[in-house]
């Protein structure tokens, strides 16, 4: 008996240790990632690069998301990671310059900025202090998830802007669902890679600042 106690403590002490490693390196890489993102974002937006389209994104953004879950338990994991990353930072660099170029550009990008870092520290924050399990909303976010992006090519190779903005608005609440589910994953032990709980996050809070974005800049043009 005393020994199936002690086996069992020691196993929990392991489980948290563990834990605890992957909230320290998920989060260390994340601010990394978004760094390295915002200099790209910096440079393409000096530079006055163009978008490079909406085929060539997704063609981007899944081949180098597909080589970085490929290696992700090796060095190159953390290459892709960066390149992912740095790519995602320059296709972002020609809609904050299309935003800049309004009149109240700024406000807008500032607050869609603020908003987006308020949303995410509120939603990682409550996941860690409250250690709630938010697994039950893995189903449903991948639905979700699936529809709006479906839904988002359709309003932008049909040109629907009422569709495009409720795909905005849907992606708003998705993103903050999935900040919530995978923080949630990382402290119960679902998540046990750093480099693809990082990927996770700063997939969140790209799209959810770029929703905001659009949402904010739709309701400035009506003003």
């Amino acid at each position: 008996m005393n020994t199936y106690s002690t086996n069992t403590v020691s196993g929990a002490r392991t489980g948290v240790r563990t834990t605890n490693r992957v909230v320290r390196n998920t989060y260390a890489l994340l601010s990394l990632t978004l760094l390295f993102s915002a200099l790209t974002a910096g440079v393409s937006m000096a530079l006055g690069l163009p978008h490079p389209g909406i085929l060539l994104t997704l063609a981007g953004y899944f081949g180098l998301l597909f080589a970085t879950a490929k290696f992700r338990n090796s060095g190159l994991g953390l290459v892709f990671v960066f390149a992912l990353t740095g790519f995602m930072g320059y296709t972002l660099g020609p809609i904050l310059n299309s935003y800049l170029s309004l009149a109240n550009g700024s406000q807008i990008v500032m607050t869609a900025m603020a908003g987006t870092g308020a949303i995410f520290l509120g939603l990682s924050g409550y996941a860690l202090v409250s250690r709630r399990d938010f697994s039950f909303m893995g189903g449903f976010l991948m639905a979700g998830i699936l529809t709006a992006f479906i839904a988002g090519l359709g309003a932008i190779f049909f040109e629907i802007p009422a569709l495009s903005l409720a795909v905005s608005a849907m992606f708003v609440l998705l993103m903050g669902g999935l900040i919530l589910y995978e923080t949630s994953n990382i402290i119960h032990g679902g998540e046990t890679n750093y480099i693809m709980a990082t990927v996770t996050l700063y997939v969140s809070i790209f799209n959810l600042f770029t929703s905001l974005l659009h949402l904010l800049g739709f309701m400035s043009s009506q003003e």
